[in-house]
């Protein structure tokens, strides 16, 4: 009787989630695979001057020579908040004080006549899919604005290398073509994509993901700085990537302003719309409404009954007797 209750069925799940839900991710990370690992989409070709001292950094070497190079980022992004949902549900499943509000949350999913979904299962796979959906589409929107913006990074004319003797930077002209740069042209690509800065918007979506997360499951009745420590520490790493971009002079601090802005827009738009703040599909157990305080008076006090009221009531019982 009590896995009835607590037992919903659905014919559609499985196929809503093989059609729909893999079909969206797959299709999120082919854009994304051709944003990255493509010519498809031109970058924009913005213009400069020869004398814009913002642009004269020293070339600080390829990506894979960065402090945080691209494999080290996207590792640490995909493994910590995967493990810390993986740990955190099943041990929020497998503590008593917590498993009975989570089987309340979550139902038992029957599909067909046979086939159980456990809600330990069915979670994992919600918050880390949907954690995953969000790291895709975050690169996607980075990728967007970069080749749309075509945004030079601040050591553009260190790679780009103009002839400062031609008659365009010797007239301090406003140079838009691109022919003027004698460097390699790989290097100046990757000079033009600036704006966001993928690195702050991966880290910042992860950080926060991974810290709503925290705050809204992991309950921690005997530590007081346990939530906070893991949460500030998850955040403070995101900011310091960031600044790190800014210290090697791969982005300006705009660069690294806006990719944080775009990475929170996007945790915050799958945290609180899409699992909404990480509860269960049919939501936190109904308290008892609370009686309606506009009826009750606003001081109650004993009553005493008065020497008259009594006497006179024994004179009318006397009355009657006779």
């Amino acid at each position: 009787m009590a896995l009835e209750n607590n037992t919903h069925r659905s014919f559609s799940i499985i196929p809503c989630f093989i059609f729909v839900e893999l079909v969206i991710m797959a299709g999120t990370v082919l854009l994304a695979y051709y944003f990255e690992c493509t010519d498809t989409f031109q970058v924009h070709i913005q213009g400069f001057f020869c004398q814009d001292g913002n642009l004269m950094k020293p070339y600080p070497g390829t990506e894979d020579e960065s402090f945080i190079s691209p494999l080290v980022l996207y590792c640490v992004l995909a493994a910590t908040p995967t493990a810390i949902i993986f740990i955190g549900e099943i041990t929020t499943y497998f503590i008593k004080s917590t498993r009975e509000n989570l089987i309340t949350q979550e139902k038992m999913i029957l599909t067909g006549e046979c086939c159980y979904l456990n809600p330990l299962i069915r979670r994992i796979i919600r918050f880390i899919g949907v954690f995953a959906f969000g790291l895709f589409a975050t690169d996607i929107f980075v990728n967007a604005g970069q080749v749309v913006t075509g945004n030079l990074t601040p050591y553009f004319m260190t790679v780009c290398k103009p002839n400062y003797t031609g008659a365009d930077c010797l007239a301090h002209q406003f140079i838009n073509s691109g022919n003027i740069c004698t460097g390699e042209p790989e290097v100046i690509e990757k000079a033009r994509r600036s704006f966001p800065s993928k690195h702050a918007a991966l880290s910042i979506y992860a950080a926060l993901y991974a810290t709503m997360y925290i705050t809204s499951t992991i309950k921690t009745k005997s530590s007081r700085l346990a939530k906070p420590v893991l949460c500030l520490g998850t955040l403070c790493s995101a900011f310091l990537t960031g600044l790190n971009r800014v210290s090697e002079y791969r982005n300006h601090c705009v660069d690294v302003i806006g990719g944080f802005i775009l990475g929170t827009a996007v945790a915050l738009f799958l945290g609180l719309c899409v699992v909404h703040n990480f509860r269960g599909m049919y939501g936190s157990p109904s308290k008892p409404k609370p009686e309606d305080p506009r009826g009750l008076p606003l001081m109650a006090f004993p009553r005493v009954e008065s020497p008259l009221e009594t006497l006179s009531a024994q004179v009318f019982s006397s009355s009657d007797v006779r």
